[in-house]
């Protein structure tokens, strides 16, 4: 039988204690131990960026990340970024058509919201350069820029 270790954390702002496997990734915790399944399983190789989510602000891809490694952390994901689709980011990648089947997109926007917090007046490059650790299947990418800069025009009025 498999020992588990206590593993306690913030998680969109509650805390959470749990009992989990040493082997346990992050986003599987995220998923199948708390529902949040916004984040998102595509590679298991950190290739895709669909899995990621933010570990005391900075962004991280959780599939290769254990859960145990996140002890005492604050973890973001998509739901606690805009709880009601809400948040800058989310209304922009609406409005500008940054999404079609809608798999990389929170990852694609957990990735962007770390970039703003750090640069909230990013030029193109500069997005591209955040974002080319996600892929995309279906936009072609320049919706998804568009709709990051579109979010940082009107968070930095």
């Amino acid at each position: 039988m498999e020992k588990l270790y206590p593993l306690s954390l913030a998680v969109n702002g509650r805390e959470v204690s749990e009992m989990v496997s040493p082997r346990l990734l992050l986003v599987d915790f995220l998923r199948d131990v708390l529902g949040l399944t916004g984040t998102h399983v595509g590679c298991d190789t950190t290739q895709c960026g669909a899995c990621t989510v933010h570990c005391d602000g900075q962004a991280v891809k959780s599939c290769t990340m254990l859960a145990l490694q996140a002890q005492g952390q604050a973890v973001t994901t998509i739901e606690g970024l805009g709880p009601r689709g809400d948040h800058p980011l989310q209304q922009a990648f609406r409005e500008e058509h940054g999404l079609q089947c809608g798999y990389c997109t929170p990852g694609m926007i957990m990735a962007a919201a770390a970039l703003l917090d750090t640069n909230p007046s990013p030029d193109e490059a500069a997005v591209r350069h955040a974002l080319e650790g996600n892929l995309c299947r279906c936009t072609g990418y320049q919706p998804i820029i568009a709709a990051v800069i579109s979010a940082s025009r009107k968070t930095g009025q």
